[in-house]
């Protein structure tokens, strides 16, 4: 068989990074994780190509090449993935689908052959033995949830590597917690289960043998949604092998506000080589963590928590949401303030959507309040609801916190907060980065002499080597997210 596996091309957003990129002369932040780990659960005779679309143009001899064409995707990049089925079609070339758009969608997409839903190491077997026996079905899905310990090393060899920014790896799957508007839990489940450490050791011992140096980041939705393991089994292991090695990579995570809570972790991630995280903070209003469940936000100071995480060594990136029931037009001011005093300098701000099968959805459905499909881009001014607060104010509110936040006096305000707030205690290996050179010299001349807010950006520049030379590659770093940002919210050419 010869198998052609597609990542379908995502939309300039806030987590495209597209603007920010081309500073370190990359295509695509991370490669597709799940294409590749699928490709790994192929035969091993089997021919395999891969085309992400976001690092190269897919040809037509590619798709004629291909037995099967082999997609997923995600809600966002729906409009590529149309384009992709339109080319198989039109060449007679079979399709098999899965991921998260098409096990929340399939019935969407009756054109598409097969569909491997759910999770692959449970239903790409059946496919394959129904396809060995000439008979395969058109869907195959499942209630259950896989037992990683069979999950293969993926396939990292099949990548252009030198076009991404990271790596990533996968631990586990699954979230303790309940939150209304997240559709986790509907997906993976609320146990939270993990590959063996010797399957982790493995997969950064193949990112090591292909000669990967750098970022790796770690994708699973929580990571320490089993706190335990993490602490006394992973995290050691890792450790080890990042001494042995010379401390190849730097890793980063999403996780949830708990964090805060124990420092002897925070101080072994650190020690193993973890910078940064993304929390989800939502919002500061106590009312409407309530209202979303957000149980593990409630009742804490979490100004007080990101600061104990960023002067521990963590970074923290983090998600903010308004449009709940509960919001009122304070709200907006209230957002603001705490995202400038947080120093939280990648702040993704979304109006609230309802994904399907989510207790939201549910309720929203009921109150006959839902009105169109959710576009998967929490940046884009969409909701798929009718809110309480009158519409056009949630509107004007939702752009003057992007405005207050991302305009290029407040931004680089928050910044310097960031700075005087971060206690960098990772020492890295000190070798010539000729990427990271080039890429300030480059910030130097788009953001520095082209760009508008050019003076805030030297004074940045002046304040960091005086107060904080320590971090001046921090601060060239988020000056061109800073750029990344200004330029998808429109900011770009306002001083």
């Amino acid at each position: 068989m010869k198998i052609l596996l597609i990542y379908p091309q995502c939309p300039d957003s806030f987590w495209s990074f597209k603007h920010a990129l081309k500073f370190i002369s990359k295509k695509a932040a991370v490669p597709p994780l799940g294409l590749i780990t699928v490709s790994a659960m192929l035969p091993s005779t089997w021919q395999k190509k891969l085309v992400d679309m976001n690092i190269s143009t897919l040809q037509t001899n590619d798709i004629e090449w291909a037995d099967f064409v082999f997609i997923s995707a995600m809600y966002i990049q729906k409009e590529s993935v149309n384009k992709i089925i339109a080319a198989c079609l039109k060449l007679g070339v079979k399709i098999v689908a899965g991921g998260p758009l098409f096990t929340q969608e399939y019935k969407n997409y009756p054109q598409i052959d097969h569909f491997i839903l759910n999770e692959a190491e449970i239903t790409l077997p059946l496919f394959l033995k129904d396809l060995d026996s000439g008979h395969p079905k058109k869907l195959y899905k499942t209630s259950e949830f896989a037992d990683l310990s069979l999950t293969p090393v993926p396939d990292y060899y099949l990548l252009q590597q030198k076009k991404y920014a990271f790596m990533n790896i996968q631990i586990g799957r699954g979230c303790p917690y309940s939150c209304d508007f997240c559709e986790i839990t509907s997906l993976l489940g609320h146990k939270v289960r993990m590959k063996n450490t010797s399957q982790i050791i493995d997969e950064l011992d193949t990112l090591y043998a292909l000669n990967w140096r750098g970022p790796v980041s770690i994708v699973d939705d929580n990571f320490i949604g089993n706190k335990k393991e993490i602490k006394y089994g992973l995290l050691p292991a890792i450790k080890k092998w990042m001494q042995i090695h010379k401390f190849p990579f730097i890793f980063n995570i999403q996780s949830s506000i708990n964090l805060a809570d124990d420092e002897e972790l925070m101080f072994l991630m650190v020690e193993t080589g973890f910078t940064s995280t993304f929390i989800g903070i939502e919002t500061p209003v106590e009312e409407a963590l309530y209202e979303c469940n957000k149980v593990q936000n409630k009742n804490r100071d979490l100004l007080q928590c990101v600061r104990k995480i960023q002067q521990t060594g963590i970074q923290v990136s983090g998600g903010f949401i308004v449009g709940f029931d509960s919001d009122t037009p304070g709200v907006f001011q209230r957002q603001i303030d705490f995202i400038q005093k947080s120093g939280i300098v990648s702040a993704m701000v979304g109006l609230l959507n309802a994904p399907k099968n989510t207790r939201l959805y549910n309720r929203l459905a009921a109150e006959k309040r839902l009105t169109i499909e959710a576009s998967g881009n929490n940046t884009d001014l969409s909701m798929n609801f009718i809110p309480k607060m009158n519409y056009n104010e949630l509107i004007a509110g939702y752009k003057k916190i992007i405005y207050n936040i991302y305009a290029t006096k407040p931004y680089y305000k928050r910044l310097r907060q960031l700075l005087l707030n971060y206690n960098r205690l990772y020492k890295r290996q000190s070798r010539i980065n000729l990427s990271l050179l080039g890429a300030f010299f480059k910030s130097v001349y788009i953001i520095g002499i082209r760009n508008r807010g050019r003076g805030e950006y030297w004074k940045l520049m002046i304040w960091t080597l005086f107060r904080r030379p320590g971090l001046m590659i921090d601060a060239i770093t988020f000056t061109v997210y800073g750029y990344h940002f200004r330029t998808i919210y429109g900011l770009a050419n306002m001083p």
